[in-house]
């Protein structure tokens, strides 16, 4: 068996949606990326701060770590803090909690060769609790029956099960770049249940590359995804809309576009990146080549630059306050909260369309009548 599972908790969102592409994606070079090199530091630096917190030997990965930065450190402080704290409480309630960083955890009772790493599990009586750390921050990450989770809870259930009384499974997704920390509880009865009707089935369907393609939200990251039929289908569906009359759509219609644009203009992005790749290593599409994109000028030497024009007179130096997130590297999260307390603010957002299960609260225009009072009263 590799280093990854054809059927991994991490990926359990997409193959439980859509079988078949599991076994799809085994045809395609999984290609690493920084934002994925990025978030093993991140993991490397949690797990060396929770060990360290928590008495354990370890040692300090820092050196080594290619995307270290001040925001990092913090973000990995935080979630030792947040762990350490819950940790405590679990104390109070059993003397002797189990807690397990960087876990390897079994699920091939229900996944063929299933398996997959725990940031960190804490098993007492009563209550076994699964934490995992997100360093990113493109994508809010919930941990409402969360595949992910419930794989790695079943995990931990098969070491811990006989041991503890454990009654209830606390799953919680911590993510510090978006904010997000998001908790939730299941009964361990009906995780089981939900293993042996949902997730064995399906997993089974999925490792013998059989079910059916199944497009959606879960395409993003899937290996596949340019290439996907049925993706091509179920967005080629919007092509029945006669765009040239967009006054004739009914308010169903429109509602029915904006529910799939989002996916519309992924989809169509990464099919123009995998073609292009594809035709840099020589696939020749109809109607189509590769030419060189438009390039702004740049400075050959910024030295030499800012040398000559200074020697004729001149100021090449522009001077301006440093952006928020440059300015907090420089002085670090507390300083940067301390000094520039009541100094930063937060204006309203543009007005965007979302699905209602958004969480956001319902945007209201503001009164026009108050907006006029109030621009009087600024100006006076």
């Amino acid at each position: 068996m590799g280093a990854h599972a054809v059927l991994s908790a991490s990926s359990s969102h997409r193959w439980l949606a859509c079988p078949p592409s599991a076994r799809l994606c085994e045809q395609f070079e999984d290609k690493g990326s920084e934002y994925a090199q990025e978030g093993t530091d991140a993991h490397s630096l949690c797990e060396y701060k929770l060990r360290r917190e928590l008495g354990m030997d370890a040692a300090d990965p820092t050196a080594h770590l290619s995307h270290y930065n001040e925001e990092m450190e913090q973000c990995a402080t935080d979630y030792t803090a947040y762990v350490s704290e819950i940790v405590e409480d679990v104390k109070d309630i059993c003397k002797d909690p189990v807690v397990l960083i960087e876990q390897r955890l079994d699920f091939s009772r229900w996944v063929p060769d299933g398996f997959g790493t725990g940031d960190c599990v804490i098993i007492a009586d009563g209550t076994l609790y699964v934490i995992d750390y997100k360093h990113g921050k493109g994508v809010e990450v919930s941990a409402l029956e969360n595949p992910q989770m419930m794989c790695y809870a079943l995990g931990a259930l098969e070491l811990f099960d006989d041991i503890y009384d454990i009654k209830a499974v606390c799953m919680t997704i911590y993510q510090p770049r978006r904010e997000n920390i998001s908790v939730f509880t299941m009964g361990k009865d009906d995780l089981y249940t939900w293993a042996e009707t949902v997730l064995a089935p399906t997993a089974k369907l999925a490792y013998d590359g059989k079910g059916d393609f199944c497009a959606g939200e879960h395409c993003r990251f899937c290996k596949a995804k340019a290439v996907c039929r049925k993706r091509a289908e179920y967005n080629l569906e919007l092509a029945r809309y006669d765009f040239e009359m967009p006054e004739t759509l009914d308010t169903t219609e429109i509602a029915a576009i904006l529910d799939r644009a989002d996916e519309l203009t992924a989809w169509a992005a990464d099919v123009k990146e995998y073609a292009l790749q594809q035709a840099l290593n020589g696939t020749k599409y109809p109607g189509y080549k590769v030419v060189e994109g438009r390039s702004n000028r740049k400075y050959i030497n910024e030295d030499a630059v800012a040398d000559a024009v200074s020697k004729a007179g001149y100021d090449p130096f522009a001077k301006k306050v440093l952006g928020l997130t440059e300015m907090q590297k420089l002085l670090g999260k507390k300083k940067f909260d301390t000094l520039l307390a009541g100094l930063i603010e937060k204006p309203k957002g543009k007005p965007a369309l979302a699905p209602e299960s958004d969480k956001r609260p319902e945007y209201k225009p503001a009164d026009p009548v108050e907006s006029a009072k109030q621009d009087f009263t600024d100006e006076n």
